[in-house]
């Protein structure tokens, strides 16, 4: 008897829609065929057992931004060193010192992109903790 709930509970009846266009419902047929699963299943596995994207939080998405603008302000900075450098004219900065400060921005955001911020909660719980 035990079986038998528990393939009744694995059943099945619940329907889920999704729109797709005409290329991407191709591209599934496709994937599934190649895969040799259905549809259905592909779409499960996809959407059930694939690991979610990490989080980012408030602070590190508003972080993220003003990065960007920083990057879009010394952008400006390199143009107009250029820009100076190409008619003889007293450069505002170093080039050299402007490619490297670019880069270490953009490391900066990938770093800030690439993090995995833990959920508060679990945190709490870990504090609560007490050894037995």
């Amino acid at each position: 008897m035990a079986n038998r709930k528990q393939s009744k509970r694995l059943v099945r009846k619940h329907l889920f829609s999704l729109r797709l266009s005409d290329i991407e419902l191709d591209l599934l047929r496709i994937k599934s065929q190649d895969v040799g699963m259905s549809a259905s299943e592909l779409m499960r596995r996809n959407a059930l057992m694939r690991p979610l994207p990490k989080r980012l939080s408030k602070i590190s998405l508003q972080t993220y931004w003003e990065l960007g603008q920083i990057g879009n302000n010394l952008n400006q900075l390199v143009k107009a060193t250029n820009t100076a450098l190409n008619i003889g004219r007293t450069l505002p900065a170093s080039p050299e010192l402007l490619r490297e400060l670019l880069e270490l921005l953009h490391q900066c955001r990938r770093d800030i992109a690439s993090d995995d911020i833990e959920d508060e909660d679990s945190e709490e719980e870990e504090d609560d903790w007490e050894a037995d």
